[in-house]
């Protein structure tokens, strides 16, 4: 029996990179999949597609993410669409780095409301959803520099910061409902937002980390797997690192 046959799972920003990956693996393991993405492109169309082939339920949803109305309208038409919500996937998230005396307002709050009010969001509107159930995994995608900080990326951090907080929080109010809530932190991860990073600066940071490269899309996914299966069934309130071992 595949890992997750049977279970319906929301996933945000899974148009491409990481969220698409997650889509993907979950699809594999017999999923059902809604997932979201900013706009109805031609990506959403072509994720959707190669979700469906793959045998399972499969749909893509325009919706901001960091817009809390919008959020709400956009997981009852999905619970409308598939009828229940095992796994929510808080992936949907942006950088507009900068230093901290060069950053703007803007770019501070862009950040925050994309990455971890969005989180805010999905949460609070599936959590109906999954409190009915008395189950349900809710994995966030955070970032070790959540757990470690980086320059020049002081509103990125806060956000991914944050959400580990938020994740611990929630897996203790929701546990003895039957809901987990854990957090992925990804480290060196090669996704087309990290491909426009120069190829100096990029080997640097290969050369950083003691597995000597970048991860995989996929190689995340394999745990987002993990944490939205039953093999997770006693694991929450964590946040598990993948990143080569740059940060232990």
């Amino acid at each position: 029996m595949k890992l997750l046959e049977g279970k319906t799972a929301i996933i945000t920003g899974a148009s491409r990179g990481i969220g698409k990956a997650i889509a993907v693996k979950f699809a594999q393991e017999g999923c059902n999949v809604a997932f979201t993405d900013l706009f109805n492109d031609e990506n959403m169309k072509a994720t959707e597609a190669e979700l469906k082939e793959l045998g399972v339920q499969a749909k893509g949803y325009a919706s901001d993410a960091s817009n809390f109305a919008d959020t709400d309208k956009v997981v009852n038409e999905i619970v409308n669409d598939f009828g229940r919500i095992d796994v929510l996937v808080n992936n949907a998230g942006i950088t507009k780095d900068t230093l901290l005396m060069r950053m703007t307002e803007e770019q501070w709050d862009a950040v925050i409301n994309v990455n971890l009010k969005s989180v805010f969001n999905f949460t609070k509107a599936a959590q109906r959803t999954m409190l009915k159930q008395r189950s349900g995994s809710i994995v966030n995608l955070s970032s070790v520099v959540g757990v470690s900080g980086n320059a020049g990326q002081a509103n990125y951090s806060a956000s991914k910061a944050g959400i580990i907080g938020f994740t611990k929080s929630v897996a203790r109010e929701l546990g003895s409902r039957g809901i987990r809530s854990n957090a992925i932190a990804p480290g060196f991860i090669i996704t087309e937002m990290t491909g426009k990073i120069p190829e100096e600066a990029r080997k640097a940071w290969e050369e950083s980390i003691p597995m000597k490269r970048g991860g995989t899309p996929e190689e995340v996914a394999g745990v987002a797997t993990f944490l939205a299966s039953d093999l997770s069934s006693y694991v929450s309130g964590q946040v598990i690192t993948v990143c080569g071992a740059m940060n232990t």
